[in-house]
């Protein structure tokens, strides 16, 4: 996409390709054990970048916090995701997010986490907020969990209006106790649906910036097993029928018209918010620089 949008927009003298611009505002997901990935990090992204580290195995707290410790000395900003269903009790938190600062991470992506049975006594963010445990470690920036297309384990009990108060009641915490915040979304496949989310947040009264999951470069055949296992909503519909062709599973399907859709709302509809993308490598770090990295610098 070349479409060229005014740079007034960006404060500057001429125009921008809004493409590259929105992903020059890319943060990235690793898991622990891709920390051995650091050295392709930091030759294809920039010094500063936001480098998000999942959990997925709450055996694997340790690996984090290294990661973390590396992704710092690298000059990254490592982003810790802290589970509440990972956690086991209040000392086990305050342990965690202590090493978590100490390892140099300042911000981090609080969530009740995918676990059908929590570890100990916590199932939901909000639990983990309120203990202050966060800021008595100096962390001074939060990330919640936004999901555009709902959330298939809270939704089919609780309704999509659970969600939509859990989100206010977050954003109420962070707000009453002096605390920067921002939402990371589950990814999707499509732009319209956060469109319509986002605007929906902004009349609830929600207004932290949002940042959108996009799913990297990846087969056919991949995407749909991450759609399966997170529960992706009805975007997730091109990727399903193009999966009945069997013929098609191994070809490389690439985020382009998603990202240039977000690209727009970002540039065009600034009300609704959206910051920028973060990038699941699905496909690989390898294909996912390959397509990245020319398109921000366009």
């Amino acid at each position: 996409m070349n479409v060229a949008v005014s740079a007034a927009q960006t404060g500057a003298a001429i125009s921008v390709n809004p493409v590259s611009a929105f992903l020059r505002k890319s943060s990235i997901e690793i898991t622990p054990k891709q920390i051995e990935k650091l050295g392709l990090l930091r030759e294809k992204l920039a010094a500063g970048s936001n480098v998000f580290i999942a959990l997925i195995d709450p055996a694997d707290v340790a690996g984090q916090i290294e990661a973390a410790r590396q992704l710092k000395a690298a000059g990254f900003n490592p982003v810790p995701h802290v589970p509440a269903r990972f956690v086991r009790d209040e000392a086990d938190l305050r342990e965690r997010i202590a090493a978590l600062a100490a390892a140099g991470a300042t911000e981090m992506l609080v969530l009740g986490g995918g676990a059908p049975t929590p570890i100990g006594i916590y199932d939901a963010a909000i639990q983990l907020l309120e203990t202050g445990v966060f800021q008595a470690n100096g962390v001074r920036r939060i990330g919640i969990a936004g999901h555009p297309e709902g959330n298939p384990d809270i939704t089919k009990i609780h309704g999509d209006a659970m969600l939509l108060k859990a989100l206010q009641e977050k954003q109420a915490y962070l707000k009453a106790n002096g605390l920067e915040g921002f939402i990371a979304t589950q990814f999707l496949f499509e732009a319209e649906p956060v469109a319509q989310w986002a605007k929906t947040l902004r009349a609830a009264g929600i207004d932290l910036p949002i940042y959108v999951g996009v799913p990297g470069p990846a087969t056919i055949k991949t995407l749909v097993k991450y759609a399966a296992m997170c529960g992706v909503g009805n975007s997730a519909r091109f990727i399903r029928k193009q999966a009945m062709n069997i013929t098609k599973l191994l070809t490389v399907n690439t985020p382009d018209d998603f990202v240039a859709g977000l690209a727009r709302l970002h540039f065009d509809r600034q009300e609704l918010g959206i910051a920028g993308p973060h990038m699941y490598p699905f496909g690989g770090f390898d294909k996912l620089f390959d397509w990245m990295v020319p398109q921000m610098k366009g």
